[in-house]
């Protein structure tokens, strides 16, 4: 985790193209099997990293969230929920974030909601990628980039594939699946796409 936090202390914050907000670069997913309680690595990510909560029971979301938001904010960081936008709105998180499923209803208009609110989607292939940037994302999280205890069947984009859509995608880019502080610095984790920077999300590489 510490060289992690570190790689991403280094590339957070940048800000992306022309969307005119700064952005993080270092997101941290919760997961109901695998780090349901983000809360307990909170002091361990880099300053301006965004948590994404995303349990699927109603209840268990909204209580996290209120949980966390607080100290997280004290700390630097930002907490967005996931396809919950009243819940962001009233618990006070930084932002959105739209399943594939989701984003393919088309723009949420989010953004007229609260200036300088989030909205990231998820995506695994290049018509997702549009359907987020249709949506109203302002960045994307696109997995499964290497293998992943979350997805242990899935096929997997590789490097090169990754590349391409990234290359490809209207929006911002945030590689998913598999991440880890070796292959983050191999994916050039804070170099510029066609004016976009990239950045990473994880889930078990922060509990290590």
């Amino acid at each position: 985790m510490t060289k992690l936090a570190k790689l991403g202390a280094r590339h957070n914050c940048s800000r992306f193209g022309t969307t005119r907000m700064t952005l993080p670069q270092c997101y941290v997913l919760s997961d109901c099997a695998r780090l349901p309680d983000p809360g307990a690595v909170l002091d361990k990510l880099p300053r301006g990293a965004c948590v994404i909560v995303r349990h699927a029971d109603p209840n268990a979301r909204a209580q996290l969230a209120l949980r966390i938001i607080a100290p997280a904010h004290k700390l630097g960081l930002k907490v967005i929920i996931a396809n919950d936008l009243r819940l962001a709105l009233r618990s006070g998180a930084d932002g959105v974030h739209l399943s594939e499923r989701v984003a393919r209803f088309g723009r949420q208009r989010i953004v007229f909601h609260k200036r300088g609110f989030i909205c990231t989607a998820a995506a695994h292939n290049r018509l997702a990628l549009w359907r987020a940037h249709r949506a109203g994302a302002n960045a994307v999280l696109l997995s499964p980039v290497f293998p992943t205890l979350s997805h242990p069947n899935a096929r997997t984009l590789g490097i090169l594939r990754f590349g391409i859509l990234a290359h490809l995608s209207p929006i911002p880019v945030i590689a998913l699946g598999g991440i880890s502080h070796d292959n983050a610095a191999r994916l050039r984790v804070g170099f510029m796409n066609r004016g976009r920077p990239l950045g990473f999300a994880a889930i078990g590489a922060w509990r290590d």
